[in-house]
């Protein structure tokens, strides 16, 4: 990990890497923060997002939130966090209930090692009136160049 200065730039490029990529942009994901190992981002409800026929949005939606949290997470715990390169290995992803509204996902690093890095999610929304939790999951990650950590 690096030092809390050094992160302050990284943690620009991770914002502006996620406000210029292409898919985080349609998903118009918005971040909230970005701190090293610990990201959350607020996905507002668009109804291109959502299942046919129950208006609620798609899990698919809610497991790429999930995989995208996770490689923010742990790419800000590298001194160059867009050098990093990351492939998932594993998605996991348990439903909890729907979501009719906007969702926001944490993601959290377990571990940030030189080849492999692991977090822990949960994406939540507002359901009756009270934040809830939507989906729980996590990923792991072959971390394949660019570690500097």
């Amino acid at each position: 990990m690096t030092t809390p200065d050094a992160h302050g730039e990284g943690n620009a490029e991770l914002e502006r890497a996620l406000s210029e990529h292409g898919l985080f942009a349609w998903l118009d994901l918005e971040i909230e923060t970005v701190d090293p190992g610990h990201v959350a981002f607020t996905l507002p409800f668009d109804e291109k997002f959502a299942n046919l026929s129950s208006g609620t949005v798609h899990g698919g939606i809610t497991a790429t939130v999930i995989d995208t949290a996770s490689g923010f997470a742990l790419r800000s715990t590298f001194e160059d966090p867009t050098a990093v390169q990351l492939t998932t290995t594993d998605l996991n992803v348990r439903y909890v209930r729907p979501a009719r509204n906007d969702i926001r996902v944490t993601a959290d690093v377990v571990r940030a090692g030189r080849s492999m890095g692991v977090t822990d999610c949960e994406v939540t929304t507002v359901h009756e009136g009270e934040r809830k939790v939507v989906a729980t999951g996590g990923t792991s990650y072959r971390i394949l160049g660019g570690a500097e950590s």
